[in-house]
C-alpha cells in the first residue's frame, strides 16, 4: 500500500498550502528528545473542519491566559451546543434505536493527565464531563450509566439530545435501513454508507477535535462526537480513547482525529503521530506515515476496486513550537481549521489517496 511519487508530491503541496515553511516542516530534524522545541511566539489553535467556532472561542480564552485545556474544551462546547452539527452533541444523529450516545476525551499537556466518557446519554456536553473525570477521579474513562451518574452528581442537567431534525433523519433511515445498518453482511463489499447517501439520507462519523497551544508552549486538547450514525447501541469509537482519538505530549506536540473510528482504534494513530514527531518528522509527514500504516492494514471488505481504503480518516497535528499539519486518507473535502492569533480559517489537507470515500 505504498503511496505513489505523485501522492507524495501532493502531500508536499499540501504542506505549502498550510503555510508551513520548509525550514520548519520540510525535513526531519532528528529526535526531539535530544533538544527542546522553543514555544511559539503566539498561541495557535487547530481543529477539524467543523471547528472554526471552536478555534475562535479557544483563541479568545488563550489570549486571556486561560489554561489550554480549558480553552480547547470551551471551543468544543460551542460545537457540541450546535443543533445543526449532526456529528457532535445536541442534534447528533442517534444509534439504531434512536438514542443519542456521546463520546469525548480530554488531555492536558502540562500534567499528562486525561479523562474520557463513552456511551453517555442525555448530557449534551461530554467534553466537560471528561474534564471532570480527569480532575476529580483516579480514573481515565467512565462509560454508560456510570458516566451519566457522575455527570449528574457534578451538576450537569439531563436533556433529550434528539432534535426534531435528527429524529426525522433517523425515522427516514429506519424506513430505508434494509442492508444499510452496521451488521456485517454474509459477503464482502458492503457499502452501507454509500447506499444511504444515494437515498438522500445523512450519514456521518464526523467529530470535533480541537488542539490548543499557548505562548508558553503548553498544550491541551479535546475530541467529542456523537459517533457513527445509526450505530449499534453501546458502540464506542476512537474519540474517547486516549492514543486513538487524541494524544498529547507536552514536550513534543498533539494530534487529534476524525473519521472512521474503527480504523483508528486498530492503529492508535494519534499516539503514533506524536511519536513520529518526537523522532523528528514534521507534523504533516508524521500524519502521512501514520495513515499509510492504517491503509496497509485495512481489511479487504473496506477497500475499493483499486485496493485502496474506501473510507475517510483525518489527522490533525500541532507541534509544541506552533508548526501544524495534517493528512486525510482520501483527499475529498479534506480541511483543517487553524487560528494563528489573527483569524480563523480553513486550509486544505492533502490526501493519501484520491477520490470520494464510501464508508
Amino acid at each position: 500500500m505504498a503511496t505513489s511519487r505523485r501522492d507524495f508530491l501532493r502531500s508536499a503541496v499540501g504542506l505549502a498550502a498550510l503555510g508551513i515553511s520548509d525550514d520548519n516542516a520540510g525535513v526531519a530534524t532528528g529526535p526531539l528528545t535530544a533538544r527542546t522545541l522553543a514555544p511559539p511566539s503566539h498561541p495557535v489553535v487547530v481543529a477539524s473542519s467543523n471547528g472554526i467556532p471552536a478555534c475562535n472561542r479557544a483563541m479568545e480564552l488563550l489570549k486571556a491566559a486561560a489554561d489550554p485545556l480549558d480553552a480547547a474544551v470551551a471551543g468544543v462546547t460551542v460545537v457540541e451546543d450546535d443543533p445543526n452539527d449532526h456529528s457532535v452533541g445536541y442534534g447528533g444523529l442517534p444509534n439504531e434505536d434512536g438514542v443519542v450516545e456521546l463520546d469525548a476525551c480530554v488531555m492536558h499537556g502540562p500534567t499528562h493527565k486525561a479523562g474520557a466518557v463513552a456511551a453517555l446519554q442525555n448530557i449534551r456536553n461530554p467534553a466537560g464531563v471528561a474534564r471532570l473525570v480527569m480532575r476529580h477521579t483516579d480514573h481515565v474513562l467512565l462509560v454508560g450509566s456510570g458516566a451519566l451518574r457522575f455527570a449528574l452528581a457534578h451538576g450537569f442537567q439531563k436533556q433529550d439530545l434528539l432534535t426534531d431534525e435528527a429524529r426525522e433523519i433517523w425515522l427516514n433511515w429506519k424506513k430505508e435501513r434494509s442492508g444499510a445498518d452496521n451488521h456485517l453482511p454474509p459477503e464482502p463489499g458492503h457499502q452501507a454508507a454509500e447506499r444511504l447517501r444515494d437515498r438522500g439520507l445523512p450519514f456521518t462519523y464526523g467529530t470535533i477535535t480541537c488542539l490548543a497551544l499557548n505562548a508558553g508552549g503548553d498544550l491541551g486538547g479535546s475530541t467529542s462526537t456523537s459517533g457513527r450514525s445509526y450505530k449499534l447501541p453501546g458502540r464506542v469509537g476512537d474519540s474517547p480513547i486516549i492514543g486513538a482519538g487524541l494524544y498529547i505530549d507536552n514536550e513534543v506536540g498533539a494530534c487529534g482525529s476524525t473519521g472512521r473510528g474503527e480504523a483508528n482504534l486498530l492503529n492508535c494513530t494519534c499516539f503514533h503521530v506524536v511519536e513520529l514527531m518526537r523522532a523528528g518528522a514534521p507534523p504533516a509527514e508524521a500524519c502521512r506515515t501514520a495513515l499509510a500504516r492504517v491503509a496497509a492494514r485495512t481489511e479487504a471488505r473496506l477497500r475499493d476496486q483499486r485496493g485502496e481504503p474506501d473510507y475517510q480518516l483525518k489527522l490533525y497535528a500541532l507541534r509544541r513550537d506552533g508548526v501544524f499539519g495534517g493528512m486525510c486518507m482520501r483527499d475529498e473535502e479534506g480541511q483543517i481549521a487553524v487560528h494563528d492569533g489573527q483569524s480563523a480559517r480553513l486550509l486544505p489537507l492533502p490526501g493519501l489517496f484520491t477520490g470520494r470515500p464510501r464508508h
